[in-house]
């Protein structure tokens, strides 16, 4: 890498971080294009190994801060990040047998569904005693190993698919359901590391260099929070038009390598 290139991966981890800081979310879908039409990384997979484990060593860090408040429910965040890990590594081969120009079209579009789901508005539920609720284990898991397969294929954590399906499961309070969740986001994203790594497809520099830029853009993202709370749809739709017009330009360069 130049030196331009590990400036612009430590500006990219800041603005990932920033928006996971910013938004509790999602910010992690951009991490692949960012270092892919940014940085400019020319090989894919390397791309999406070395995200997915500087994703797990973010959310392991922030996993310990939530543990220290005693906002995780350790048996269903298990639950759910043992079959996930399964999921993960099943996704992660498969991506990797996948041409690039593939995976990054199919991509385009998992992440124009992220895009359209972040305005939607949130299902409210009513929350009940959790020593009169009866965790949905068969649910919890069938949800996470398909979770995971998407997880290991696409290198993202997943966080956005996994805090609802925890709160709904296992009756959790939002902030039950994000620290219980970043169990599942590092193993997911630990796992499908460790299958590309074995094939030779982290860099290391990359996860370095990331990971430093996303602590930082992170405590940036969290510190603005409370302050912009009031414009926090504002702040999400902002950000979801940003994932459309990137997730468009990827399909568009990327459409005619599908045999269709």
């Amino acid at each position: 890498m130049t030196s331009i290139q590990v400036v612009l991966s430590i500006i990219s981890g800041v603005m990932v971080g920033f928006t996971l800081g910013l938004l509790g979310g999602g910010g992690s879908i951009l991490a692949v294009p960012l270092l892919l039409y940014m940085v400019g990384i020319k090989d894919t997979h390397i791309v999406i190994g070395s995200t997915a484990f500087a994703v797990a060593i973010n959310a392991y860090l922030n996993l310990i801060l939530h543990a220290r408040a005693s906002q995780v429910r350790w048996k269903p965040a298990i639950y759910f990040a043992i079959p996930g890990a399964v999921g993960a590594f099943l996704g992660s081969t498969l991506g990797k047998s996948i041409s690039s120009k593939q995976i990054l079209f199919l991509f385009a579009i998992f992440m124009m569904f992220i895009a359209i789901k972040m305005i939607l508005p949130k299902k409210e539920r009513i929350k009940v005693s959790h020593s009169n609720y009866q965790i949905k284990y068969p649910k919890l898991i069938t949800v996470a190993a398909l979770v995971g397969v998407l997880s290991g294929f696409f290198g993202i954590g997943g966080g956005f698919l996994i805090v609802p399906v925890l709160g709904f499961s296992a009756n959790l309070t939002m902030i039950e359901s994000i620290g219980s969740s970043l169990f599942s986001v590092g193993t997911f994203g630990l796992t499908t590391a460790i299958n590309y790594s074995l094939s030779g497809l982290v860099d290391w520099w990359i996860v370095l260099e990331f990971v430093g830029g996303g602590v930082v853009g992170g405590t940036i993202g969290t510190l603005l929070t409370k302050r912009l709370s009031k414009k926090q749809k504002v702040l999400n739709y902002i950000f979801s038009s940003v994932v459309m017009i990137v997730a468009i330009y990827m399909l568009f360069i990327n459409a005619t390598s599908l045999d269709i």
